[in-house]
C-alpha cells in the first residue's frame, strides 16, 4: 500500500468519529472534529498500521488503534496551539481550534480526544492482551516520562541556553516518543516478536530525532505557504533548536545519520522494509 492509499484509509475511518449532532454537548464533537479531521500527513497512524502489516497482523483490525494515536496527537497540537502554550493561530493552514471555538472549548476538545483515545484502543475488537498493550504504550508515551514531561522540560528551558543533551531530553520525549508509541502499537497490535518490538523503539527514536531537527530547519528555511504556519517563531521566541546549536550543514548531517540508522535497524527484525524506508527518507527532506 502506499502512503497516498494509507491517508485515504485513515481519514475515512476518522471521518466515522464523533458525529454526535443530537447531543447538547455536539459543539464539542465539532470543536474534536475540525481539529481532527484538518488535514495533516497522519504519519503517526501510518507507522501503526504498516508496523502491524510487516510484524504479520491484520491492518484493518489495527485501524482503531492507528486512529486512537491520531487522536491523542490531534490533542497535543490543539493545546500547543493555546494561549498559554505557544499561542498560534494558525494550524495546517487553518486558524486554529481556540481562534474558532474559544479556548475553554478547544482546551476540552483536547482533552475529549485524549481519553476518546485510550477508549478507542480498549473498545476496538483485537484480543485482550493486544489492546492492553497498545494502551499501555500510548500512555507511557504521553506521560509524565514522555510528551507532557517534555513539554514541561521545554516550559523550563526557556530563556535559558540548552546543551545539545539537554534539548535531546527535552524532544525525544516532546516529539519522539509518540513517534516511538506508534511503531512499537503496530506491532503489539500483531502480536510481534520481542525482537520486533525492540527494533521498532529503535526506528521510532531515531526518526523521531530526525523529524524534530528537521521541524527545527523548516522553522529558518520554509515559507509560511509550505507550512502552513506561522515561521520563525523559534527565533522570535529566543527558543533553543537544533538550528542555533548545529546550524543548517550540521542539522542536515543529523538527520541524514539518524535516517540511516533507523533503515538499518530495521532489517535486523523485519524483511519488508521498502515502504517504511521511502517514508523514513521523505520525512528527512520535507517542506512542511
Amino acid at each position: 500500500m502506499t502512503a497516498n492509499e494509507y491517508k485515504e484509509k485513515i481519514d475515512g475511518a476518522l471521518e466515522s468519529y464523533f458525529k454526535n449532532e443530537d447531543i447538547p454537548q455536539a459543539g464539542l464533537a465539532d470543536a474534536m472534529r475540525y481539529s481532527l479531521l484538518a488535514g495533516g500527513k497522519r504519519i503517526r497512524p501510518m507507522l501503526v498500521l504498516e508496523f502491524c502489516r510487516i510484524s504479520g497482523g491484520d491492518v484493518e483490525a489495527a485501524m482503531p488503534v492507528a486512529c486512537a494515536i491520531e487522536m491523542l496527537h490531534t490533542y497535543s497540537l490543539i493545546h500547543d496551539d493555546l494561549p498559554c502554550m505557544d499561542n498560534d493561530d494558525l494550524r495546517r493552514g487553518r486558524p486554529t481550534n481556540h481562534v474558532v471555538y474559544g479556548e475553554c472549548t478547544a482546551t476540552l476538545a483536547g482533552d475529549a480526544l485524549q481519553a476518546e483515545a485510550f477508549g478507542t484502543i480498549l473498545r476496538c475488537g483485537l484480543p485482550s492482551d493486544r489492546r492492553v498493550a497498545c494502551a499501555e504504550a500510548l500512555a507511557d508515551a504521553v506521560g509524565i516520562d514522555g510528551m507532557c514531561g517534555g513539554q514541561y522540560l521545554d516550559m523550563l528551558g526557556e530563556g535559558k541556553v540548552l546543551t545539545e543533551q539537554e534539548l535531546t531530553d527535552i524532544n525525544s520525549r516532546k516529539t519522539g516518543a509518540l513517534l516511538v508509541a506508534a511503531c512499537q502499537m503496530g506491532v503489539a497490535a500483531a502480536g510481534g516478536s520481542r525482537i520486533m518490538m525492540d527494533a521498532a523503539g529503535q526506528f521510532g527514536a531515531a526518526i523521531g530525532m530526525a523529524f524534530q531537527i528537521r521541524d527545527d530547519m523548516l522553522d529558518v528555511l520554509s515559507t509560511k505557504e509550505q507550512l502552513g504556519k506561522p515561521i520563525g517563531s523559534d527565533k522570535d521566541e529566543k527558543k533553543n533548536t537544533y538550528m542555533v546549536l548545529m546550524g543548517k550543514d550540521g542539522c542536515e548531517q543529523t538527520v541524514e545519520k539518524l535516517t540511516e540508522f533507523a533503515k538499518n535497524i530495521l532489517r535486523e527484525a523485519f524483511t519488508d522494509t521498502d515502504f517504511l524506508n521511502s517514508l523514513a527518507d521523505s520525512l528527512a527532506k520535507r517542506f512542511n
